[in-house]
């Protein structure tokens, strides 16, 4: 249920990812483009990716959340392809929608791939920090190490991503703004979450017989 969850909040995310958002009054001092923020709507799903991957790795250690991060990226890869091939095909002569599904959905192919790299990447170091830091755990240190590993996973994953899906598409300005708000916006959920994602490995911990 955690993997099938896990894959399920990443290829909403992707697809959610193609909008970006813009919130707030223009503020610019000295020429950096502090407000409005800008984010895409991947935002409102993809850290609970981050939250299930600290339970796969604090619970089942790096090799099991490997085995979910691999199968995560293979399905974003054939959702990626998918969408290439129906973009791609002719449409019907009274479809008159071909253009708007091009706008958005024609956009996720270049999403997916970021999301990819991006996820792969931070993904396994989250994984992988998580996990150094359990192995070397003083009693009542989770909170430390879920945040931790969070903090080097999400910022190798929303410079990859974020630099992947819109460079060239949207200014320096607002590239930078996204990346910045991306970061600050994963951790915080991570924060805000954590006393949930504590108590659900607690929980499953219980359920799998785990001690460590």
């Amino acid at each position: 249920m955690i993997v099938a969850t896990f894959c399920g909040c990443l290829l909403l995310a992707n697809v959610a990812a193609t909008k970006l958002i813009q919130v707030g009054p223009e503020w610019t001092p000295l020429g950096l483009h502090l407000l409005p923020l800008v984010f895409d709507g991947g935002a409102l799903l993809f850290p609970v990716t981050y939250i299930l991957g600290d339970v796969l790795a604090e619970v089942y250690g790096f090799r099991q959340a490997q085995r979910a991060i691999v199968t995560g990226f293979i399905l974003s890869a054939v959702a990626a392809l998918s969408f290439w091939a129906v973009d791609s095909a002719p449409p019907a002569a009274d479809w008159e929608n071909q253009a708007a599904w091009h706008a958005v959905l024609g956009f996720v192919p270049r999403i997916c791939a970021a999301s990819l790299v991006g996820y792969l990447v931070g993904q396994l170091i989250n994984a992988r920090v998580l996990v150094w830091l359990r192995d070397r755990a003083r009693p009542g240190s989770l909170w430390s190490r879920l945040l931790g590993s969070t903090v080097a996973g999400g910022a190798a994953d929303t410079i990859l991503f974020c630099g992947i899906s819109y460079i060239g598409v949207v200014g320096f300005g607002t590239l930078a703004n996204y990346i910045v708000v991306g970061y600050a916006y994963k951790l915080g959920v991570e924060a805000v979450l954590l006393p949930v994602t504590m108590r659900v490995i607690r929980f499953v911990k219980r359920k799998e017989g785990v001690t460590v």
